[in-house]
């Protein structure tokens, strides 16, 4: 065999390692890289979620979840504060309504990746501390009117969400929380009449 025959099949021997060398490197970067991607995935599916939903929608869950923790922190006030038995039922009907309903928008907002808030605004704390300093037949009355002129605004709001809203699953929300909204209403314009001696809930 000539020395020029040889250092041809030795070259292209080189050529095939160096070429199986280079596919064995690919094959090990190709996991790293494809954990990396998915690793970041989940954070960046959050981020979608939460910049896919429009302003006006996010602003509904906001106050909605505000809303919602100032009427079950409100209802156990009456529960213990209040005189009248109607107005202590109310109260009740309150915790429990609202407290479910509270833990519907999480699952929703949560889906959403939207973070609730966990404590009441200045505006509904300011309306706590006015109740906590009263106490039987004054405390009604002032519930009351708080609960009358609170479910009228909360019913005017989830009508427009239930019709408007640009995120399904929020919109379905509102839509399925309206009806019971619309009979508390109902309910405190009655206690509302009743703890002023009205014969009528009209207002």
């Amino acid at each position: 065999m000539s020395r020029t025959h040889t250092i041809a099949r030795l070259s292209a021997l080189s050529s095939a390692l160096s070429l199986s060398l280079c596919a064995g490197l690919a094959l090990l970067a190709a996991p790293a890289t494809s954990a990396a991607q998915a690793a970041s995935q989940p954070a960046a599916s959050g981020a979608a979620k939460t910049g896919a939903v429009a302003a006006a929608d996010k602003e509904f869950v906001h106050k909605a979840a505000i809303g919602g923790m100032a009427e079950v922190e409100m209802g156990k006030l009456a529960q213990q504060k209040a005189a009248s038995e109607q107005v202590k039922q109310f109260g009740s009907r309150m915790v429990d309504d609202h407290s479910k309903a509270n833990d519907e928008l999480k699952q929703v907002a949560t889906s959403k990746g939207l973070t609730l808030p966990t404590d009441l605004d200045a505006k509904h704390k300011t309306k706590m501390a006015k109740l906590e300093k009263l106490s039987g037949a004054q405390f009604d009355r002032a519930y009351m009117d708080e609960m009358v002129d609170d479910h009228k605004k909360d019913v005017a709001e989830f009508e427009k969400q239930s019709k408007s809203g640009h995120d399904a699953d929020i919109k379905g929300f509102a839509s399925k929380t309206l009806p019971t909204l619309q009979e508390h209403l109902k309910l405190a314009q009655s206690a509302d009449a009743a703890v002023k001696g009205k014969k009528s809930a009209s207002r």
